[in-house]
């Protein structure tokens, strides 16, 4: 079985990241208390029994996360470890300081890089030692702050040095345009160089877009539409779930739709299943060129815990969701953008001509390139997530991520256009002001690239010519 290792960077990376565990572990203790063969989790040291995904009064014993926890303060991984999930991370594998980054990409990266990289490597060599097949690093960090943008990024490059042929994940959650951060912008493009660079696949999460789907479901509860209901200590309502903390917090709920993009992702690779997909398999299929490696991902049901109890959709209901813009984690309507290949990744009870029918069946709505027409991978797992029959995520590579990277260079440019705020990078030994040119005109070639791409929508399929036997 292979593993991963889950690198958590940052105040957001790390209450994602924190929001996973949970939801795994959840997850495990339901499958558990069923009489059936043991599923072990792959980052995790034992077996998981429950009664039904409660951590507190399930038996769990001897439990460890292969993670690294990282943050230049300590606010966030210290409420992490006095709250309910302190036991199931090693604190050998924590880095905190308690100055922060100030918001500076420039400190994360060459700050705090240099100064922290041999403690940062020693821990990602100790996690990899105890993989028997480390197939792949999860990195989960936010652009817009110092140390999740500038320190995260800084990981990629030592992964790839030091582990090159262990493939890098990175969920990467991008600034809204009324972000609180104002150098979100410079941030959040220095960051993208690393990310082409240095990446093997990157899910682009937009804040906005997190936001908005949090608003919509608290609409349809508030109207009683539906039969919508929130069941009680919902972690949709409330910020009872790994945290520990006296009062909500605005992101819970918002970081609860990225942890269950991260269960679905990772499902293949903890239960069995008639079709599972390995991580590699997703970066084969889905990356035909190195730069275009930015994933739209799209999930359905939203939560695939119990806790809004919203009727379920039929099974070809939820293939059509996930394809509609409603249910995008970015900002994109990939129906009206081209593909250049998709992924479907479906759990629960379901078959693979059920597959096959709503791939036949959406097909002639979307336009893929005319190089790879059949550029569709999947994947089917077993177990569905707790409370639900099935769930789908999809993960498209698509180009309606460029509006996302053309906006973000907009509000670059106007910040960049003044000299707003630079001095506080260029103060940092090591930065200069080519490095934001550097980067700003490695984004426009990945804009450029999206482009030429785009130009392509609409031409002709030819029918290659098929080889004829003699006979």
């Amino acid at each position: 079985m292979t593993q991963s290792v889950v690198v958590q960077v940052g105040q957001c990376g790390n209450q994602i990241g924190c929001c996973f565990w949970d939801l795994a572990l959840r997850e495990h203790a339901a499958v558990n208390q069923v009489p059936a063969r043991s599923h072990e989790p792959p980052r995790l040291s034992a077996r998981v029994v429950g009664d039904g995904g409660s951590i507190s009064k399930g038996k769990i014993c001897s439990l460890k996360a292969r993670a690294v926890l990282i943050d230049m303060e300590e606010g966030v991984v210290n409420e992490i470890l006095q709250g309910p999930l302190r036991d199931v991370f090693d604190t050998k594998q924590l880095i905190t300081d308690i100055s922060g980054s100030g918001n500076n990409w420039a400190v994360g990266h060459r700050v705090f890089g240099s100064l922290y990289q041999d403690q940062v490597l020693e821990k990602l060599r100790k996690s990899a030692e105890h993989c028997d097949c480390l197939q792949c690093f999860f990195i989960i960090h936010s652009m817009g702050g110092g140390t999740g943008s500038g320190l995260g990024t800084f990981l990629l490059k030592m992964l790839e040095d030091e582990f090159p042929e262990v493939y890098r994940f990175v969920t990467s959650i991008y600034p809204s345009g009324e972000d609180d951060v104002i150098t979100s912008p410079y941030n959040s493009i220095l960051a993208m160089k690393e990310l082409n660079e240095h990446a093997d696949c990157v899910l682009p999460i937009d804040n906005q877009s997190l936001f908005d789907i949090i608003s919509k479901i608290d609409l349809m509860v508030n109207s009683g539409k539906l039969g919508t209901t929130v069941k009680p200590k919902s972690l949709v309502t409330s910020s009872s779930g790994a945290l520990k903390t006296r009062h909500q917090k605005p992101f819970d709920a918002m970081n609860n739709i990225v942890a269950n993009l991260l269960l679905n992702l990772t499902s293949s690779a903890r239960f069995e299943g008639s079709l599972n997909m390995d991580l590699n398999e997703i970066s084969m299929n889905l990356v035909p060129f190195p730069q275009l490696h930015y994933l739209v991902s799209s999930l359905t049901p939203l939560y695939t815990l119990t806790d809004v109890n919203i009727p379920p959709r039929r099974l070809d209901q939820m293939f059509s969701d996930a394809f509609s813009k409603d249910h995008q984690l970015l900002r994109a309507d990939p129906k009206h953008s081209l593909y250049l290949a998709c992924a479907l990744m479906v759990r629960g009870n379901v078959q693979i001509s059920d597959l096959r029918r709503n791939i036949e069946r959406l097909k002639p709505s979307l336009q893929f390139v005319s190089w790879n027409q059949e550029g569709w991978k999947t994947s089917l797992c077993s177990i569905p997530p707790v409370g639900h029959s099935h769930s789908l995520l999809a993960l498209a590579n698509n180009t309606c991520v460029k509006p996302t990277f053309m906006e973000l260079k907009e509000r670059f440019m106007r910040l960049y256009k003044k000299k707003a705020h630079l001095h506080h990078y260029l103060q940092v030994e090591g930065m200069e002001e080519s490095c934001f040119t550097e980067a700003v005109s490695s984004l426009s070639a990945l804009i450029q690239e999206y482009n030429q791409l785009d130009a392509t929508k609409n031409m002709p399929v030819q029918d290659l010519p098929r080889l004829s036997i003699a006979m």
